[in-house]
């Protein structure tokens, strides 16, 4: 082991959290991005490459690109970053299991219980939560979660290996939406439903939150960056867990889910992107 924990991770997945991820992995030494497709694999490193570039001591030639599972064989940490699908983790985890037999497996999620992810991907004691906050690079937090089957070895190497990073890392318990998300959705949430009730525009709520709560975005633009599909399948998970109403997805928010409305990434949500 290295002071860095892991010293051959690869990501799978081709998305803005998984770009973010190899970029980062970059400063620290070789890395591997698993993309699905050739297409998939050419976005995922144009993206890679230019947050290198952005990155201190990040090294673009350190990264390789591929979409051959077999790539992946020798790596010592394999973290899925896909979408926020139970049945989608839990199969790409048995897949890269198999693929890379001696690695650690890490799943992003963001909202799915773990211990279950790692107990029905076949690798009970391989797997544990990684979770990383978007954008990747300026966000400093990860919260990590070590179900109860995980070998305790992988402790001391995720907590090294996100150091080594530039990361803090904090333990949280295996429940839905760990800390972070537990606690913020419900505000989002509620910001949805103040707009029905009063009528504001997004800007005037959203301004009120930066300007007078300093907060670096409004609830409105957040869950449009999240991706308000996104935002939903956490409150699903949230609200399945706890019952409680507060983590239930507005209706108004699954109205715009339904129009294709989904944020910045779809070009339209609380506000128009060009």
């Amino acid at each position: 082991m290295t002071e860095h924990g892991y010293e051959n991770p690869a990501i799978a997945g081709s998305g803005a959290i998984a770009c973010g991820l190899a970029a980062i992995a970059t400063t620290a030494g070789p890395a591997t991005l698993l993309a699905r497709s050739d297409a998939s694999a050419w976005r995922a490193e144009e993206q890679t490459v230019g947050l290198c570039s952005k990155i201190d001591d990040a090294e673009a030639s350190r990264l390789r690109v591929t979409t051959e599972p077999a790539d992946i064989a020798e790596c010592d940490l394999v973290i899925e970053s896909v979408v926020e699908d139970f049945d989608v983790k839990r199969e790409l985890l048995a897949t890269l299991g198999r693929s890379a037999p001696e690695a650690h497996l890490a799943t992003t999620t963001s909202s799915l219980q773990v211990g279950r992810i790692a107990a029905e991907s076949g690798h009970p004691n391989r797997v544990f939560g990684l979770h990383v906050f978007n954008p990747v690079p300026r966000m400093k937090l990860v919260e990590l979660c070590f179900p109860a089957g995980a070998d305790p070895a992988i402790r001391q190497r995720a907590l090294a290996w996100c150091a080594g990073l530039g990361k803090t890392a904090v333990e949280v318990r295996d429940e839905a939406g760990f800390v972070v998300n537990r606690l913020l959705f419900p505000y989002l949430f509620d910001a949805v439903r103040l707009l029905d009730r009063t009528q504001m525009n997004p800007g005037e709520v959203d301004s009120c939150m930066t300007l007078g709560a300093g907060h670096p975005m409004g609830p409105l633009a957040l869950l449009d960056f999240v991706g308000l599909d996104v935002a939903a399948a956490i409150g699903d998970e949230l609200h399945a867990e706890s019952s409680e109403e507060a983590h239930r997805a507005p209706e108004r928010l699954r109205r715009m889910v339904e129009e294709g409305r989904l944020g910045r990434k779809s070009g339209a949500g609380f506000y128009e992107y060009d």
